[in-house]
């Protein structure tokens, strides 16, 4: 199945003006000869309107919503959700000082991540964050010595890992028995019991998270039938649960998936968690990929075209540094031209100049194109430039985001002094 025969990823925030591709009022062709390429640029109106979705979802229920920030950090898109009211889920103590320079509130922070370091533990401490996802029983013993030694208590939930498949790409399954995610379901009680009897804890809630680019509602009814056992079973022996924290997941359209939209999602998960009994607790959630991914687009040039007698390839000046999704997950992006023709095209494979076999964008696409000519990597506002690189030494992208008709440069585009600031010559 291609994206062409589909509406555009990211429409209508992401759309063709007569033939001119634009993120919301803005040529994309202008940006990209304003500020060079390659270049992410992401459309506001989009991630709010995605945000929107889940807020209709909840309304009139006691809900958070915590962005994920490893979908893409970068200050200006914290910014859009810190003034939307959301707070923020966190997987580094890096994660936490970029959410506090983006004017984001400590308290509206969760900690998650598997390996929490004790110098992120005292950091977290210390600016008094809302929560921590705990995701294991020896993280349990080490996060109580830390805040004991502060004359604190740690406000945890903890995550558990109920062994249900999510039905997409192994790398980013999280919730199966052989994931290193979670406390396993048969050891959750036993976990809380600990916790609720170490001094430096104190028990807020429960946490889950099964997988990112969930396309199916059934997976996560499973997860929260299970969920729920758990809650059951651990106010059964005597510990209270303040919220339930159902994660995030929820995948979008790269290439004509249907995922569930948000509120349609919530409306159906909450008819559940009414019929158990539970539908007046603080709800919380941690999406991610669903706000910001198809919010954005990069743009790139191409520079040459190279046939071969068993594929014909496109090369552009974007690589797997830049939009790493298609080297790591063999992912599909949309791939359009910012002016669109008429003409039939030739079959490329679209390849960037990092020398690796594995730098490209899309395989086996339909483009009409010569030299010199801008495209647009579709769907790329997830997990392209949080997981950027300088490999190669080659610089990160510029991004930039788009308000309507008004475009404000977020990022700078790294240059090679930027990349040896830190380095030292030997004597």
């Amino acid at each position: 199945m291609s994206a062409g025969s589909h509406p555009l990823p990211g429409t209508p925030f992401v759309r063709y003006q007569g033939d001119a591709l634009f993120v919301e009022d803005v040529s994309l062709a202008e940006l990209a000869r304003t500020h060079g390429t390659p270049l992410f640029v992401y459309s506001r109106a989009s991630m709010l309107a995605a945000l929107a979705a889940y807020q209709r979802g909840f309304a009139g229920r006691k809900a958070k919503i915590f962005y994920a920030l490893k979908a893409n950090s970068s200050l200006g898109i914290l910014q859009v959700f810190a003034r939307a009211g959301c707070g923020f889920d966190i997987v580094s103590g890096g994660e936490l000082e970029r959410v506090l320079a983006a004017g984001g509130r400590a308290e509206d922070v969760i900690f998650s991540g598997v390996g929490k370091t004790r110098r992120e533990m005292r950091r977290a401490l210390d600016v008094g964050i809302h929560c921590f996802n705990v995701e294991s029983e020896a993280e349990l013993e080490v996060l109580s010595e830390v805040a004991a030694e502060m004359g604190l208590k740690a406000p945890v939930s903890l995550r558990v890992n109920p062994d249900v498949d999510p039905k997409t790409h192994p790398y980013i399954s999280t919730g199966l028995k052989g994931n290193k995610f979670g406390i396993a379901h048969r050891d959750a009680l036993r976990a809380y019991r600990r916790a609720a009897s170490l001094p430096g804890l104190r028990v807020v809630g429960i946490d889950c998270h099964i997988g990112s680019q969930i396309t199916e509602t059934g997976p996560y009814l499973d997860a929260m039938e299970r969920v729920l056992d758990l809650v059951a079973a651990v106010e059964s022996a005597g510990i209270p649960l303040l919220h339930i924290d159902f994660g995030g997941g929820l995948g979008i359209a790269y290439d004509g998936e249907q995922p569930p939209a948000a509120d349609a999602l919530w409306k159906e998960l909450l008819a559940l968690l009414d019929a158990r009994g539970y539908g007046e607790r603080q709800i919380m959630i941690e999406p991610g990929r669903s706000l910001v991914g198809n919010a954005g687009v990069c743009v790139t040039e191409v520079l040459y075209l190279k046939p071969g007698e068993q594929k014909n390839f496109a090369i552009v000046d974007a690589a797997m540094n830049d939009l790493p999704r298609p080297a790591m997950y063999q992912a599909f992006h949309a791939i359009v031209p910012l002016q669109r023709t008429a003409e039939a095209g030739h079959v490329y494979d679209v390849v960037g100049p990092v020398c690796e076999s594995g730098d490209w964008l899309g395989r086996d696409r339909t483009l009409d194109v010569k030299p010199g000519d801008l495209l647009a990597v579709l769907s790329a506002g997830a997990y392209c430039m949080a997981m950027s690189s300088n490999y190669n030494t080659r610089g990160r992208p510029a991004e930039v985001l788009v308000d309507g008709a008004k475009a404000q440069v977020i990022r700078e585009r790294e240059d090679i002094a930027d990349q040896l600031r830190k380095e030292k010559l030997l004597p």
